[in-house]
């Protein structure tokens, strides 16, 4: 048995994921995180550092860990990198002065020359629309990411 087996198998026991929220400074990701713990979300005030919740969903255990985006952090993103099994990148497409910065910012990550996602083969990605406000969609997106975690980690060769 190979040690990415066993690995798999540890991992399925536990059924624990760590998820990396990142994205530009005042994107949403705070808001995402709290709405989807159902916590108030009227007075959010800008991460400096780092947020980390755990969550239940769907018989998994989520350690969710929002990191700021602010510019002069963004540098120790990778940082957060290790023992991560998904990433989410939050966009505030309403902030249309900012969208080439965000593309900018996720290029640097994923080592693309551009956002063009339908040529990016090294990483699974799904676009979701969704509210950070209302909450809508957000369910659609964890469980997305969810499914293909699964398909990863929890599935035995």
């Amino acid at each position: 048995m190979g040690l990415l087996s066993i690995l798999k198998k540890m991992k399925q026991k536990e059924r624990e994921v760590r998820l990396l929220m990142l994205g530009l400074d005042n994107a949403g990701k705070t808001t995402i995180l709290k709405k989807f713990n159902g916590e108030d979300i009227d007075t959010i005030s800008p991460t400096l550092g780092f947020n980390i919740k755990t969550l239940e969903h769907r018989n998994f255990k989520l350690n969710i860990w929002d990191v700021g985006g602010q510019r002069s952090l963004r540098s120790y993103w990778r940082n957060y990198f290790e023992s991560t099994d998904g990433l989410i990148w939050v966009v505030d497409s309403a902030d249309r002065l900012r969208l080439e910065d965000c593309k900018r910012e996720l290029s640097v990550l994923l080592r693309e020359e551009a956002l063009d996602l339908d040529s990016i083969k090294t990483h699974h990605w799904c676009i979701r629309d969704c509210s950070a406000v209302t909450g809508d969609n957000l369910l659609a997106g964890i469980d997305w990411l969810m499914d293909d975690i699964s398909c990863r980690i929890f599935t035995a060769d």
